[in-house]
Formats: structure tokens, sequence, C-alpha cells
């Protein structure tokens, strides 16, 4: 069946003068003239039968569905352009992997491990973009999503396969100099983790997406803790890494997202008692036909994947 498809001459002018919200600088970027690029629009609303713009004394301006459609073409664009200097880099070989992320995951535990997958497989590239929610991967450029949440989410994600990769334990982190303080103890010594009573008494820090975090570890650790929702209150955990190092409070984390601050000594373990959340961290693919397999580089990056997060578990609990 033949596709109803545009030029993608037309589409790379309408979307460059949506952009720009000028056919003069549309010319400009794409070297053409300017009666070059409006024959093209002109085409395609001719083609698609909507009008994509409007026009004024002043110039030009996007109608409604002007402005609907230049965002699904500039995603479908700049997605064919990615695809197609892959090939060229790969010269048909490997390929590349679209990743959504969790961006401190990403960040803090993958990013490090990168370069073992480059060095393993070099044919294979990984590129990453932030996505904290749920998305229908027909809508994205998605190939693969690292994702946290819990197993009810995972499962309300429609149409997508869940790959189970580690679960989430958090304890409690601080500065050395923090811990210091906690008690009295001999030289040498002050360093030391110490029990939950103690870290009561020090001062918290608070994951705001996670407001009954320290709550949830004190009665678990059957401590009466009255400061327990006391603190000051961030976002990521990226931020109470740097907070905790910087002496701010105590931060409840998971170690393998701040494995390079234990290594360097700006953050110790306060308490080596670890709560696991109701979170795990998952490679979550489209589900796909019964015939059907993902691609090469995906499986290889998968298979990869898993053996990291086996390792980093492994880890923790050798730690």
């Amino acid at each position: 069946m033949r596709r109803v498809l545009p030029s993608t001459q037309a589409l790379a002018c309408f979307e460059s003068a949506a952009r720009h919200v000028s056919y003069t600088k549309a010319a400009q970027e794409l070297s053409l003239t300017q009666s070059a690029v409006s024959r093209q629009i002109i085409a395609l609303e001719e083609f698609v039968g909507v009008a994509l713009f409007k026009r004024t004394r002043h110039g030009v301006l996007l109608t409604d569905a002007g402005h609907h459609y230049a965002k699904q073409v500039g995603r479908w664009l700049q997605g064919l352009e990615r695809d197609t200097l892959d090939l060229m880099s790969h010269q048909g070989e490997g390929g590349p992997i679209n990743l959504a992320a969790v961006p401190t995951f990403a960040t803090r535990w993958l990013l490090p491990r990168l370069p073992q997958l480059a060095r393993a497989h070099p044919e294979i590239t990984v590129h990453i973009d932030v996505q904290t929610r749920p998305f229908l991967f027909a809508d994205t450029v998605f190939d693969a999503a690292l994702w946290a949440g819990t197993r009810e989410q995972v499962m309300r994600w429609p149409g997508v396969r869940a790959l189970w990769l580690m679960d989430e334990e958090v304890v409690p982190v601080c500065s050395p100099q923090l811990l210091a303080t906690a008690q009295q103890r001999d030289l040498g010594r002050a360093w030391l983790p110490v029990g939950p009573e103690i870290i009561a008494q020090l001062p918290l820090l608070q994951q705001s997406t996670r407001p009954q975090g320290w709550r949830q570890w004190f009665d678990a650790m059957a401590v009466d803790a009255p400061r327990a929702l006391d603190g000051m209150r961030l976002e990521l955990f990226s931020m109470l890494a740097v907070a905790a190092s910087q002496g701010l409070g105590v931060a409840l984390m998971p170690p393998m997202l701040i494995e390079q601050e234990l290594a360097r000594g700006d953050l110790i373990i306060a308490c080596p008692e670890a709560l696991r959340g109701n979170r795990s961290y998952y490679l979550v693919t489209p589900e796909l036909a019964a015939d059907a397999q993902p691609s090469p580089a995906l499986r290889v990056f998968s298979s990869w994947l898993q053996g990291k997060a086996r390792d980093s578990a492994a880890h923790q609990r050798a730690g």
C-alpha cells in the first residue's frame, strides 16, 4: 500500500519556517531562496489540505494546526537525522539505542559504567534523554527506558515489557565531620557507624518526593524519632548527596547512587541498617509482535545491563 507522505524537502522547509516563524530565516538556514521555501510550504498545505500558516502584513504566523504539526514534524526529522548519522557512523554494523532514563540513576549509575560497554561493544552507541513518567513508545523515538517505580506502576504501563534489574535499598549517609559530632567517642572511632537512635538526634535531610522516607526507616528500626519529618527538603537524590557531603544533615540514599562520594570519603554510611523500599529499577521496552525480535544492539545492551545490575547488587551486599 502506498504511503501518504509529503516530501522531506517540504517538511524541512516547514519545520524551519515554523521554528523561526519566518520564511526568510528558514531560507537562510537551508541555503534556499525565500520563494523556494514559500513554494515548498504551499505544496505541503495543498498536500495535507490544511492551512499551516496565516499570511499577515508583517510576515507569517502558525495556525493551530500548523503549531501542532510542527512539533510532530520536528520530532520526526530529528529522529531521522539521528538515525541517519548513526547508520553512517556504524556503516550498517551495531547501531544506536535511544534510551529514556530517570536522571539521577542515569547520571550516577549508568554513565560511569558506559565506558565498559564501549570497550566491550564499540559498535553500540547509547543516546540518553530524561523521562520520569511512563509514555507511549509509539509517540517517541525511544527504543527502551531505564525506569524506577513500584511493581504495580510498571504493570499499569500499557504496551510494554519490563525487565527487573534491581531493588532499591536506602541507608543513612552523611559527611564524616557531621558523624563525628554524633556522640563522644575515642579518637579514631569518631567516624564509625552509629545506631538508629543516634541518627534520630542528628539533623535530617528530607526528599520532597518521598516525605515519609525517614519515618518509614525509623519505624522499621523500632526507634522513636519525633523529628522524623523535620529538616531541609530537596527534590532529587543528587541534591541530597551534595547537601549531605556539605554537612547539612543525614540523607537517606541508595549507596549505588553515591559510589563516587563514598569512594572519595565525602560521604560515609552513618548507620548500616538498610531499608528496602517498594521501588525497583527496570529496563522497559515496547511489546513486540510474537514473531518480532528486538534489535541486536538492544539485546546486547539488555544482557550487559543485567550483568552490571547483578554486580552492583552483589557489591552492596558485600559492603
